[in-house]
């Protein structure tokens, strides 16, 4: 299994338009041979005092995937590509993580 973490920073004001994106694209990924899981996650204020602070233009995209493979194919799908597109303008700067268990 691969798990891939993305950070994203957002560019300023564009969370919500990144995210209504992210949501209508991420319906068809989750259809996708050997997609295990595929979705977006935010910060949340915890009151937790070992939380590092929260970061408003900040959102981390969590994936699984069967295997490497499987990952590739989806990399190179032509609604990836799209996707790509359609969220370029809202990155300002993003961290790609891919991992497995060990």
């Amino acid at each position: 299994m691969i798990h891939v973490v993305a950070t994203l920073e957002l560019q300023p004001g564009k969370r919500n338009e990144f995210l209504a994106a992210f949501h209508a694209f991420a319906g068809a990924v989750r259809k996708e041979n050997g997609c295990i899981e595929y979705g977006v996650a935010a910060d949340v204020p915890s009151g937790i005092g070992r939380q590092a602070p929260v970061r408003e233009n900040t959102v981390v995209i969590i994936e699984k995937w069967a295997d490497l493979d499987a990952l590739k194919a989806h990399l190179a799908a032509p609604g990836m590509t799209a996707y790509r597109e359609q969220t370029k303008d809202f990155v300002a700067g993003r961290d790609l993580r891919i991992l497995q268990p060990v």
